[in-house]
């Protein structure tokens, strides 16, 4: 099970772990409707290296990001349903609109992102790659998204008032 810590927690334990020559793999996201495509993700990205560290928006992050009424569970929830999983090993919190500094500080081996990311640079691949790392991405489940989810809950939400 993973455990939330601060940045500088974070740096630490991947810089012993890189000591260890394990292979730091970062991933990013809001997280804030979990599902299964995140499990998806999470578990792909894992096989990828040693240390799967996840970082996560803030609450103001993702209200800037996705806009009102978001995110639908806090920072502390969502961070913890994260720690949870047996795939995660760090969960660390951003406050930017981008992970950038994070995944500067922390410099992992492995980028990972979602397919969606295809169509757009990803955020601190230049980086990962300038000191020799990898990006990867991985393959969506069609039909499968926290907006998707929320427009059905929507839909049916608004069936029973009527």
């Amino acid at each position: 099970m993973g455990r939330v810590v601060d940045l500088q927690e974070a740096v630490r334990v991947c810089d012993q772990a890189r000591r260890e020559g394990k292979r730091i793999v970062f991933t990013n996201g809001c997280f804030d409707l979990f599902h299964h495509g995140h499990v998806e993700i999470l578990e792909g990205a894992a096989v990828l290296g040693d240390l799967l560290v996840v970082a996560i928006n803030d609450d103001a992050s993702v209200r800037r990001l996705k806009g009102r009424g978001r995110p639908l569970q806090t920072l502390a929830a969502r961070a913890r349903v994260l720690a949870a999983l047996a795939v995660v090993d760090l969960v660390v919190a951003f406050e930017a609109d981008t992970p950038l500094e994070t995944i500067v500080a922390l410099r992992p081996e492995q980028l990972v992102k979602g397919a969606d990311y295809a169509d757009r640079e990803v955020v601190g691949a230049e980086e990962v790659r300038g000191w020799g790392g990898a990006v990867e991405l991985l393959p969506l489940i069609e039909g499968v998204s926290s907006s998707d989810l929320m427009h059905r809950i929507g839909r049916i939400a608004q069936s029973e008032e009527s």
